[in-house]
């Protein structure tokens, strides 16, 4: 049994050193490894950055993120994943990673996602050049996320996990206003996991969204934003193969 501990929307600032920490020096007692999902900072700025790295630093259970939407306001995403990588936190865009737990190998693919809204209500490339890289920036993230998935399947892994901020389904944005739904998420992403496969997707960005929902293949997936979980982090439990 692999036990998998999980947050997003998390936004530190600079009033926030110590507040997580606590919660997650327990780790070790209930999980094997943290998944971070996004918008870690509010304003993603280097400063709000070290915040986190502090809260993490040091961790003897292994951490994973990919940044949210709010990591890249300060248009500085590049130093906010070098401070995060320098206190041992491995930042996922397009890539895969894979930890040891035991003697089982667990792998996770990240990338952040984007926007774009879900089957019957999407947006198209068709039109001004901007819609079409609105929605091709999209589907990049999603292809990465496709590989990177069946990058993992040819390691071998006994288990496998999407990461990503944006969310897959609709179901997990349950609760949101409707008409934002094409901002928080992609169906792209959902192709993506249930075409590469895998045992858990996981996100968050939807702070007024629902925690279980699953892509139309049967992949569970769980919206774990602070708002939503009220708490330091949920865990998930997955079997090794």
């Amino acid at each position: 049994m692999i036990r998998v501990a999980a947050v997003g929307d998390i936004h530190m600032g600079l009033d926030s050193q110590g507040l997580l920490r606590p919660a997650f020096d327990t780790l070790p007692e209930c999980a094997d490894l943290l998944l971070l999902a996004g918008d870690l900072t509010r304003h993603g700025t280097p400063e709000e950055a070290r915040v986190v790295a502090q809260e993490v630093r040091g961790l003897p259970v292994p951490v994973v993120a990919v940044l949210g939407n709010h990591d890249h306001h300060d248009e500085q995403p590049e130093k906010v994943t070098a401070i995060l990588q320098e206190a041992g936190v491995t930042v996922l865009e397009g890539e895969q990673t894979v930890v040891r737990c035991g003697d089982t190998r667990v792998g996770i693919a990240g990338t952040k996602g984007f926007g774009g809204g879900f089957v019957g209500r999407s947006a198209g490339e068709f039109g001004e050049p901007l819609m079409k890289e609105f929605v091709r920036y999209t589907r990049r993230s999603a292809d990465s996320l496709h590989s990177a998935l069946r990058e993992l399947d040819e390691e071998g892994c006994e288990v496998r996990v999407a990461l990503t901020h944006f969310s897959p389904v609709a179901d997990t944005l349950a609760g949101e206003p409707p008409e934002i739904f094409p901002f928080l998420g992609s169906y792209l992403l959902a192709e993506a996991i249930d075409t590469a496969g895998a045992d858990l997707s996981v996100h968050g960005h939807a702070h007024m969204g629902t925690e279980h929902g699953m892509t139309a293949g049967g992949v569970r997936v769980r919206n774990v934003a602070q708002p939503v979980i009220r708490r330091a982090f949920n865990v998930y439990q997955l079997h090794a193969g």
